[in-house]
């Protein structure tokens, strides 16, 4: 990928693939495993986190997705299930690092979304579920500026 440092290359904050190569359910199909990814990757679109290389490459799915148009999954499926610094600019990598890549997202998204679901992938992707979430990151992310003001 272009414009990609070392470190960048080094890390990855998620992956769907770990997810439905692990301990995935066998009863779902593997979309599933990119939903949570989708939802952050939403977040940080609508929060404008985003990098020039994330913009360059996404600018139509962007678009389409703050007009509802496409689920997060598929959000989430454009990019393969990835989620890594390369998408992100320097602020959305710092709070990234703090928050999603120590658990602390997964740990919300749990909370949040699966109580009455026997595991995280089995939540909807729907609308609503995402609003849910992007309250519960907003409130993060809030908490997290003023911490590191």
């Amino acid at each position: 990928m272009k414009n990609q440092t070392n470190s960048q290359a080094a890390t990855v904050y998620d992956q769907a693939k770990e997810h439905f190569l692990g301990k995935f359910p066998s009863e779902l199909p593997i979309e599933q495993a990119y939903l949570h990814i989708g939802i952050y990757i939403g977040w940080m679109i609508e929060n404008h986190l985003y990098s020039e290389f994330f913009l360059d490459e996404s600018e139509i799915q962007m678009f389409r997705f703050q007009n509802r148009q496409i689920s997060c999954t598929v959000l989430s499926e454009i990019w393969d299930g990835h989620l890594g610094p390369d998408m992100f600019n320097k602020e959305g990598n710092d709070f990234s690092e703090d928050y999603y890549l120590v658990g602390d997202y997964v740990d919300d998204y749990i909370a949040t979304l699966c109580k009455s679901y026997p595991t995280m992938y089995h939540v909807e992707d729907s609308w609503e579920n995402y609003d849910l979430m992007k309250k519960k990151i907003d409130e993060r992310f809030q908490e997290w500026k003023k911490d590191n003001a």
